[in-house]
Protein backbone atom coordinates (compact mmCIF):
# COMPACT_ATOMS: atom_id res chain seq x y z
CA UNK A 1 0.00 0.00 0.00
CA UNK A 2 2.79 2.68 0.92
CA UNK A 3 4.30 2.05 -2.49
CA UNK A 4 1.30 3.43 -4.09
CA UNK A 5 0.94 6.68 -1.69
CA UNK A 6 4.91 7.07 -3.36
CA UNK A 7 3.65 7.01 -6.39
CA UNK A 8 0.88 9.47 -6.17
CA UNK A 9 3.89 11.71 -4.48
CA UNK A 10 6.40 11.06 -7.51
CA UNK A 11 3.23 11.86 -10.04
CA UNK A 12 1.94 14.95 -8.02
CA UNK A 13 3.33 17.57 -10.54
CA UNK A 14 1.71 15.77 -13.45
CA UNK A 15 -1.51 15.78 -11.44
CA UNK A 16 -1.24 19.27 -10.09
CA UNK A 17 -0.25 20.81 -13.78
CA UNK A 18 -3.41 18.75 -15.43
CA UNK A 19 -5.87 19.97 -13.03
CA UNK A 20 -4.65 23.88 -13.07
CA UNK A 21 -4.91 23.41 -16.59
CA UNK A 22 -8.38 21.94 -16.90
CA UNK A 23 -9.25 25.07 -14.11
CA UNK A 24 -8.14 27.80 -16.50
CA UNK A 25 -10.00 26.41 -19.11
CA UNK A 26 -13.43 25.21 -17.98
CA UNK A 27 -16.04 24.07 -20.45
CA UNK A 28 -19.61 23.39 -19.31
CA UNK A 29 -21.82 20.37 -20.08
CA UNK A 30 -21.65 18.91 -23.36
CA UNK A 31 -18.84 21.51 -24.37
CA UNK A 32 -15.66 19.80 -23.10
CA UNK A 33 -14.05 19.40 -26.60
CA UNK A 34 -10.52 20.22 -24.65
CA UNK A 35 -10.87 18.44 -21.50
CA UNK A 36 -12.15 15.46 -23.71
CA UNK A 37 -9.33 16.23 -26.30
CA UNK A 38 -6.27 16.05 -23.54
CA UNK A 39 -8.12 13.04 -22.03
CA UNK A 40 -8.31 11.13 -24.63
CA UNK A 41 -4.61 12.19 -25.85
CA UNK A 42 -3.49 11.00 -22.47
CA UNK A 43 -4.95 8.02 -22.27
CA UNK A 44 -3.58 6.76 -25.58
CA UNK A 45 0.12 7.85 -24.63
CA UNK A 46 -0.32 4.97 -22.16
CA UNK A 47 -1.62 2.28 -24.51
CA UNK A 48 -4.91 2.05 -23.86
CA UNK A 49 -7.97 1.26 -26.36
CA UNK A 50 -9.84 4.59 -26.07
CA UNK A 51 -13.25 5.34 -27.20
CA UNK A 52 -14.39 8.74 -27.82
CA UNK A 53 -17.79 10.90 -28.59
CA UNK A 54 -20.08 9.07 -25.67
CA UNK A 55 -22.71 11.55 -25.06
CA UNK A 56 -20.90 14.18 -27.36
CA UNK A 57 -17.53 14.25 -25.31
CA UNK A 58 -17.41 11.52 -23.24
CA UNK A 59 -14.07 9.28 -22.92
CA UNK A 60 -14.13 5.72 -22.25
CA UNK A 61 -10.56 3.33 -21.96
CA UNK A 62 -9.86 -0.14 -21.21
CA UNK A 63 -6.90 -0.99 -19.04
CA UNK A 64 -6.96 -4.59 -19.40
CA UNK A 65 -5.10 -6.75 -16.64
CA UNK A 66 -2.44 -9.59 -17.28
CA UNK A 67 -5.46 -11.78 -15.83
CA UNK A 68 -9.07 -12.87 -15.87
CA UNK A 69 -11.51 -11.74 -14.31
CA UNK A 70 -14.31 -9.16 -13.66
CA UNK A 71 -15.03 -5.74 -14.96
CA UNK A 72 -14.90 -2.74 -12.89
CA UNK A 73 -16.06 0.58 -13.75
CA UNK A 74 -14.79 3.88 -12.43
CA UNK A 75 -16.17 7.54 -13.55
CA UNK A 76 -14.91 11.11 -13.37
CA UNK A 77 -16.73 13.74 -14.43
CA UNK A 78 -15.23 16.62 -16.10
CA UNK A 79 -17.85 19.35 -16.30
CA UNK A 80 -17.74 22.88 -15.10
CA UNK A 81 -20.19 25.57 -13.99
CA UNK A 82 -21.99 29.03 -15.32
CA UNK A 83 -19.86 30.87 -12.71
CA UNK A 84 -18.08 33.99 -12.44
CA UNK A 85 -14.24 32.97 -10.90
CA UNK A 86 -13.46 35.07 -7.76
CA UNK A 87 -10.80 33.01 -6.55
CA UNK A 88 -7.89 35.62 -7.56
CA UNK A 89 -5.72 32.25 -8.44
CA UNK A 90 -2.82 32.21 -10.60
CA UNK A 91 -4.67 29.20 -12.45
CA UNK A 92 -8.18 30.99 -12.25
CA UNK A 93 -10.44 30.73 -15.13
CA UNK A 94 -9.55 32.18 -18.26
CA UNK A 95 -12.82 31.38 -19.74
CA UNK A 96 -15.56 34.38 -18.59
CA UNK A 97 -18.84 33.58 -16.94
CA UNK A 98 -17.32 29.63 -16.48
CA UNK A 99 -15.49 27.97 -13.58
CA UNK A 100 -14.50 24.83 -11.76
CA UNK A 101 -16.47 25.36 -8.88
CA UNK A 102 -17.44 22.02 -7.80
CA UNK A 103 -13.73 20.25 -7.92
CA UNK A 104 -14.72 18.23 -11.52
CA UNK A 105 -11.32 19.69 -12.58
CA UNK A 106 -9.58 17.55 -9.91
CA UNK A 107 -11.44 14.57 -10.61
CA UNK A 108 -10.35 14.40 -14.25
CA UNK A 109 -6.61 14.59 -13.07
CA UNK A 110 -7.28 11.87 -10.52
CA UNK A 111 -8.31 10.12 -13.20
CA UNK A 112 -5.69 10.54 -15.43
CA UNK A 113 -3.10 9.73 -12.61
CA UNK A 114 -5.39 6.74 -11.46
CA UNK A 115 -4.39 5.41 -14.90
CA UNK A 116 -1.36 5.94 -14.97
CA UNK A 117 -0.64 3.72 -12.13
CA UNK A 118 -3.39 0.92 -12.86
CA UNK A 119 -1.37 0.70 -16.14
CA UNK A 120 1.77 0.43 -14.98
CA UNK A 121 0.13 -2.44 -12.94
CA UNK A 122 -1.26 -4.57 -15.37
CA UNK A 123 0.25 -7.53 -13.70
CA UNK A 124 -1.83 -7.17 -10.51
CA UNK A 125 -4.97 -6.94 -12.55
CA UNK A 126 -6.85 -9.70 -12.72
CA UNK A 127 -9.49 -8.35 -14.63
CA UNK A 128 -10.75 -5.39 -16.57
CA UNK A 129 -10.92 -1.50 -15.66
CA UNK A 130 -13.21 0.50 -17.55
CA UNK A 131 -12.21 4.25 -16.88
CA UNK A 132 -15.14 6.43 -17.91
CA UNK A 133 -14.54 10.44 -17.90
CA UNK A 134 -18.23 11.66 -18.30
CA UNK A 135 -19.35 15.09 -19.16
CA UNK A 136 -22.42 17.37 -17.98
CA UNK A 137 -22.56 16.16 -14.67
CA UNK A 138 -24.03 18.92 -13.22
CA UNK A 139 -27.92 18.32 -13.71
CA UNK A 140 -28.12 18.10 -17.79
CA UNK A 141 -28.09 14.62 -17.85
CA UNK A 142 -24.40 13.10 -18.71
CA UNK A 143 -24.81 9.95 -17.05
CA UNK A 144 -28.06 9.45 -18.47
CA UNK A 145 -26.55 10.24 -22.01
CA UNK A 146 -23.70 7.47 -21.25
CA UNK A 147 -25.76 4.95 -19.76
CA UNK A 148 -27.88 5.04 -23.47
CA UNK A 149 -25.33 4.72 -25.66
CA UNK A 150 -24.09 1.97 -24.52
CA UNK A 151 -21.21 2.75 -21.57
CA UNK A 152 -22.52 0.03 -19.36
CA UNK A 153 -21.96 -2.66 -22.28
CA UNK A 154 -18.63 -4.00 -23.77
CA UNK A 155 -17.61 -5.06 -21.63
CA UNK A 156 -20.57 -4.50 -18.93
CA UNK A 157 -18.78 -3.50 -15.50
CA UNK A 158 -19.09 -6.25 -12.20
CA UNK A 159 -19.21 -3.09 -10.21
CA UNK A 160 -19.03 0.85 -10.03
CA UNK A 161 -17.22 3.16 -8.23
CA UNK A 162 -17.14 7.23 -8.25
CA UNK A 163 -15.50 10.13 -5.96
CA UNK A 164 -15.86 13.50 -5.12
CA UNK A 165 -13.44 15.68 -3.31
CA UNK A 166 -15.32 17.64 -0.46
CA UNK A 167 -15.12 21.35 0.44
CA UNK A 168 -17.48 20.18 3.59
CA UNK A 169 -14.83 18.66 4.97
CA UNK A 170 -11.06 18.94 5.89
CA UNK A 171 -7.75 17.46 4.24
CA UNK A 172 -7.62 13.68 6.43
CA UNK A 173 -11.43 13.14 6.49
CA UNK A 174 -12.55 10.30 4.09
CA UNK A 175 -16.70 10.07 3.61
CA UNK A 176 -17.38 6.34 3.04
CA UNK A 177 -21.36 5.49 3.61
CA UNK A 178 -23.16 2.25 2.97
CA UNK A 179 -26.42 3.05 1.96
CA UNK A 180 -27.84 6.04 0.18
CA UNK A 181 -24.74 8.74 0.34
CA UNK A 182 -26.42 11.13 -2.45
CA UNK A 183 -30.52 11.93 -2.85
CA UNK A 184 -32.93 11.45 -5.84
CA UNK A 185 -34.13 15.09 -7.00
CA UNK A 186 -37.13 16.35 -8.86
CA UNK A 187 -37.76 19.61 -9.93
CA UNK A 188 -40.87 21.06 -10.37
CA UNK A 189 -43.00 23.34 -11.82
CA UNK A 190 -46.58 24.75 -10.90
CA UNK A 191 -49.03 26.95 -12.62
CA UNK A 192 -51.84 28.13 -11.49
CA UNK A 193 -55.00 30.07 -13.45
CA UNK A 194 -57.63 32.12 -11.45
CA UNK A 195 -59.39 35.04 -12.96
CA UNK A 196 -57.47 37.97 -12.82
CA UNK A 197 -59.07 41.46 -11.98
CA UNK A 198 -59.01 44.82 -9.91
CA UNK A 199 -56.98 44.74 -7.10
CA UNK A 200 -59.46 47.00 -5.22
CA UNK A 201 -61.93 44.05 -6.14
CA UNK A 202 -60.83 40.86 -5.39
CA UNK A 203 -64.60 39.41 -4.35
CA UNK A 204 -64.98 39.22 -8.12
CA UNK A 205 -61.64 38.26 -9.31
CA UNK A 206 -60.07 34.37 -8.35
CA UNK A 207 -56.69 35.10 -6.88
CA UNK A 208 -54.26 33.24 -7.73
CA UNK A 209 -51.17 34.21 -5.56
CA UNK A 210 -53.10 33.65 -3.06
CA UNK A 211 -53.76 29.88 -3.76
CA UNK A 212 -50.43 29.98 -4.02
CA UNK A 213 -49.23 31.31 -1.00
CA UNK A 214 -51.57 28.82 0.70
CA UNK A 215 -49.73 25.97 -1.51
CA UNK A 216 -45.81 27.33 -0.49
CA UNK A 217 -47.24 26.81 3.27
CA UNK A 218 -48.38 23.62 3.30
CA UNK A 219 -46.34 21.95 1.20
CA UNK A 220 -43.51 22.36 4.14
CA UNK A 221 -46.20 20.19 6.02
CA UNK A 222 -45.14 17.18 3.54
CA UNK A 223 -41.98 17.00 5.60
CA UNK A 224 -43.25 17.81 8.90
CA UNK A 225 -46.28 15.38 8.68
CA UNK A 226 -46.07 12.58 6.24
CA UNK A 227 -41.78 11.62 6.46
CA UNK A 228 -41.49 9.13 9.60
CA UNK A 229 -38.96 10.86 12.02
CA UNK A 230 -36.34 8.88 10.89
CA UNK A 231 -36.33 9.13 7.54
CA UNK A 232 -35.68 12.75 5.87
CA UNK A 233 -36.70 14.60 2.96
CA UNK A 234 -37.19 18.02 1.43
CA UNK A 235 -39.25 20.19 -0.59
CA UNK A 236 -38.09 23.56 -1.65
CA UNK A 237 -40.21 26.18 -3.26
CA UNK A 238 -37.51 28.72 -4.67
CA UNK A 239 -39.85 30.68 -7.17
CA UNK A 240 -43.12 32.52 -7.24
CA UNK A 241 -43.80 34.83 -10.68
CA UNK A 242 -47.16 36.49 -11.04
CA UNK A 243 -48.40 40.17 -11.82
CA UNK A 244 -47.47 43.34 -12.38
CA UNK A 245 -48.35 46.21 -11.21
CA UNK A 246 -49.99 47.12 -7.96
CA UNK A 247 -53.26 47.36 -8.63
CA UNK A 248 -54.20 44.34 -10.72
CA UNK A 249 -54.97 40.72 -9.27
CA UNK A 250 -53.18 38.56 -11.74
CA UNK A 251 -54.25 35.74 -13.99
CA UNK A 252 -52.04 33.35 -13.43
CA UNK A 253 -49.06 32.41 -10.57
CA UNK A 254 -46.31 30.02 -11.38
CA UNK A 255 -44.08 28.43 -8.64
CA UNK A 256 -40.62 26.50 -9.10
CA UNK A 257 -38.59 24.55 -6.82
CA UNK A 258 -37.01 21.29 -5.79
CA UNK A 259 -37.60 17.98 -4.10
CA UNK A 260 -35.33 16.21 -2.44
CA UNK A 261 -34.86 11.99 -0.90
CA UNK A 262 -32.94 9.55 -0.16
CA UNK A 263 -35.78 6.56 0.39
CA UNK A 264 -37.59 5.37 -2.69
CA UNK A 265 -40.67 4.50 -0.60
CA UNK A 266 -40.22 7.99 1.16
CA UNK A 267 -39.59 9.79 -2.44
CA UNK A 268 -43.30 8.17 -3.54
CA UNK A 269 -45.17 9.77 -0.31
CA UNK A 270 -43.71 12.75 -1.55
CA UNK A 271 -44.57 12.61 -4.43
CA UNK A 272 -48.26 11.79 -3.65
CA UNK A 273 -48.93 14.37 -1.32
CA UNK A 274 -46.85 17.24 -3.20
CA UNK A 275 -49.57 16.76 -5.72
CA UNK A 276 -52.77 15.93 -2.99
CA UNK A 277 -52.56 19.18 -1.42
CA UNK A 278 -51.27 21.50 -4.50
CA UNK A 279 -54.71 20.51 -6.76
CA UNK A 280 -56.56 20.25 -3.42
CA UNK A 281 -55.61 23.66 -2.19
CA UNK A 282 -55.86 25.01 -5.62
CA UNK A 283 -59.25 23.19 -6.71
CA UNK A 284 -60.59 24.74 -3.02
CA UNK A 285 -59.98 28.11 -3.99
CA UNK A 286 -61.36 28.13 -7.49
CA UNK A 287 -58.23 27.28 -9.51
CA UNK A 288 -56.78 24.92 -11.87
CA UNK A 289 -53.38 23.92 -11.19
CA UNK A 290 -51.26 22.11 -13.66
CA UNK A 291 -48.09 20.66 -12.20
CA UNK A 292 -44.60 19.38 -13.55
CA UNK A 293 -42.21 17.64 -11.86
CA UNK A 294 -39.12 16.08 -13.49
CA UNK A 295 -36.82 13.82 -11.94
CA UNK A 296 -33.22 14.38 -12.43
CA UNK A 297 -31.20 12.12 -10.75
CA UNK A 298 -32.46 8.74 -8.49
CA UNK A 299 -30.53 8.23 -5.17
CA UNK A 300 -27.18 7.42 -5.05
CA UNK A 301 -27.41 3.92 -3.07
CA UNK A 302 -23.41 2.53 -2.16
CA UNK A 303 -23.55 -1.29 -2.38
CA UNK A 304 -23.08 -2.99 1.36
CA UNK A 305 -20.24 -4.72 0.71
CA UNK A 306 -18.16 -2.79 -2.22
CA UNK A 307 -18.65 0.37 1.00
CA UNK A 308 -16.97 -2.05 3.47
CA UNK A 309 -14.08 -2.88 1.01
CA UNK A 310 -13.67 0.80 0.29
CA UNK A 311 -13.55 1.59 3.95
CA UNK A 312 -11.01 -1.40 4.47
CA UNK A 313 -8.61 -0.18 2.08
CA UNK A 314 -8.98 3.39 3.62
CA UNK A 315 -8.12 1.92 7.06
CA UNK A 316 -4.93 0.32 5.61
CA UNK A 317 -3.50 3.35 3.14
CA UNK A 318 -4.79 5.83 5.81
CA UNK A 319 -4.44 4.55 9.23
CA UNK A 320 -4.91 8.45 10.55
CA UNK A 321 -7.93 9.57 8.61
CA UNK A 322 -11.35 9.92 10.15
CA UNK A 323 -13.24 7.63 8.21
CA UNK A 324 -17.17 8.83 8.25
CA UNK A 325 -19.44 5.78 7.57
CA UNK A 326 -22.88 8.11 7.68
CA UNK A 327 -21.99 10.99 5.07
CA UNK A 328 -25.12 11.72 3.72
CA UNK A 329 -26.31 14.67 1.07
CA UNK A 330 -29.27 16.08 0.14
CA UNK A 331 -26.89 17.22 -3.10
CA UNK A 332 -27.83 14.80 -5.88
CA UNK A 333 -25.51 13.21 -8.33
CA UNK A 334 -25.92 11.47 -11.78
CA UNK A 335 -23.61 8.75 -11.51
CA UNK A 336 -26.71 7.03 -9.85
CA UNK A 337 -27.57 6.22 -13.42
CA UNK A 338 -25.05 4.12 -13.54
CA UNK A 339 -24.97 2.63 -10.06
CA UNK A 340 -28.74 1.35 -10.56
CA UNK A 341 -28.13 -1.96 -11.89
CA UNK A 342 -24.20 -1.57 -10.96
CA UNK A 343 -23.95 -2.50 -7.42
CA UNK A 344 -20.97 0.60 -6.42
CA UNK A 345 -19.70 2.92 -4.01
CA UNK A 346 -19.61 6.34 -4.52
CA UNK A 347 -17.09 8.07 -1.65
CA UNK A 348 -15.92 11.48 -0.98
CA UNK A 349 -12.65 12.69 -0.45
CA UNK A 350 -11.72 16.04 2.31
CA UNK A 351 -10.43 18.66 0.38
CA UNK A 352 -10.33 21.90 2.47
CA UNK A 353 -7.91 23.90 3.91
CA UNK A 354 -9.14 26.81 5.98
CA UNK A 355 -5.84 27.83 7.56
CA UNK A 356 -5.36 28.31 3.59
CA UNK A 357 -8.60 30.12 2.61
CA UNK A 358 -9.39 27.13 0.90
CA UNK A 359 -13.22 26.34 2.67
CA UNK A 360 -15.82 27.96 -0.13
CA UNK A 361 -18.68 25.68 -0.66
CA UNK A 362 -18.97 23.97 -3.71
CA UNK A 363 -20.86 26.42 -6.16
CA UNK A 364 -19.34 29.36 -4.56
CA UNK A 365 -17.33 32.12 -6.98
CA UNK A 366 -14.70 31.30 -4.66
CA UNK A 367 -14.08 28.19 -4.41
CA UNK A 368 -10.67 25.94 -4.67
CA UNK A 369 -9.55 23.03 -2.69
CA UNK A 370 -6.39 22.28 -1.22
CA UNK A 371 -4.17 20.21 -3.93
CA UNK A 372 -3.12 17.81 -1.38
CA UNK A 373 -6.79 15.75 -1.50
CA UNK A 374 -5.41 15.21 -5.47
CA UNK A 375 -2.67 12.77 -3.66
CA UNK A 376 -5.40 11.10 -1.32
CA UNK A 377 -8.01 10.76 -4.34
CA UNK A 378 -5.76 9.45 -6.69
CA UNK A 379 -3.91 6.61 -3.82
CA UNK A 380 -7.29 5.58 -2.06
CA UNK A 381 -9.00 4.75 -6.14
CA UNK A 382 -6.07 3.43 -7.14
CA UNK A 383 -5.98 1.28 -3.78
CA UNK A 384 -9.29 0.16 -4.04
CA UNK A 385 -9.69 -0.93 -7.84
CA UNK A 386 -6.40 -3.02 -6.81
CA UNK A 387 -7.92 -4.83 -3.95
CA UNK A 388 -11.34 -5.36 -5.69
CA UNK A 389 -9.49 -7.13 -8.75
CA UNK A 390 -6.41 -8.62 -6.67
Amino acid sequence: MQTIIEQTRELFPYTQTLRRDFHMHPELGFQEVRTAGIVAKELRSLGLEVTTGIAETGVVALVEGEHPGPVLLVRFDMDALPIEEATGAEYASQNPGTMHACGHDGHTAIGLTVARMLTARRGEIHGTVKLVFQPAEEGEGGAERMVAEGVLENPRPDHTLALHLWNEKPLGWLGVTTGPAMAAAETFNISLTGKGGHGAAPHAAIDPLYAAAQIVTALQSIVSRNVPPMETAVVSVTAIRSGTTFNVIPQTAELQGTIRTFNPEIREIVLNRFREITEGIAASLNCTAEIQIESITPAVINDPQVAARVRDVARQLFPDAEIDTNQRTMGSEDMAFMMENIPGCYFFIGSANPEKGLDAAHHHPRFDFDEAALRTGAALMTAVVLDMLK
